[in-house]
């Protein structure tokens, strides 16, 4: 792959994860810049027994601020968001986030469908979402729609994955701009504008 394709501009960047994915973040997010230009969302599944320490064991590994997303928090640059545990999160068009109770989607929330999909509406072009390691079909119809919407579509090369099948399927479901492995991911995202 040549360099000059790899200078996206990126308004907001969304990760989707599920089963082995922190283990991806805890490696990735201390190779981030401590500078970045635009707002991170995470999008985890995780246990309903809200792990509460998650968004500081992940803030540990980053000099970037990290909180768990509350109810119409405003989506600030150079700040690392924590999906919260049990809730959907969803982007509105004034840039802030809002959550939502609704059923699961894939046996989830939150889905990382649900908020790959709102965020695409918001900011089509400007959006770059990277779907990593997970055991489910999660994340494949929202990256879909951010393809849709002019953005930029990444999932974690499978065979670097804990459980390969959620890049896997999402590989075999659409056409994926990138396929990375952690240092190509890093490399990735530092380069973003």
């Amino acid at each position: 792959m040549e360099e000059n394709h790899l200078n996206h501009t990126c308004e907001f960047l969304l990760i989707g994860g599920s089963a082995g994915s922190l283990e991806v973040l805890f490696k990735l997010l201390p190779l981030l810049r401590a500078d970045l230009p635009f707002p991170m969302a995470l999008v985890l599944h995780r246990r309903n027994s809200a792990d509460s320490s998650l968004s500081g064991l992940l803030g540990s590994k980053t000099l970037n601020p990290t909180h768990e997303v509350e109810d119409k928090d405003p989506i600030t640059p150079g700040t690392i968001y924590l999906a919260p545990a049990d809730y959907h999160l969803l982007i509105e068009r004034d840039r802030s986030f809002s959550l939502d109770y609704s059923e699961k989607i894939n046996f989830s929330r939150p889905s990382i469908d649900v908020t790959f999909e709102s965020a695409a509406e918001v900011y089509g072009p400007g959006l770059v979402a990277i779907l990593l390691s997970g055991a489910n079909e999660d994340g494949t119809h929202g990256l879909t729609a951010v393809k849709r919407a002019g953005g930029t579509v990444v999932v974690q090369n499978p065979d670097t994955a804990q459980m390969p099948f959620m890049p896997h399927y999402a590989l075999t479901h659409l056409p994926i701009d990138h396929v990375f492995d952690i240092l190509q991911m890093a490399g990735f995202i530092n380069a973003l504008v």
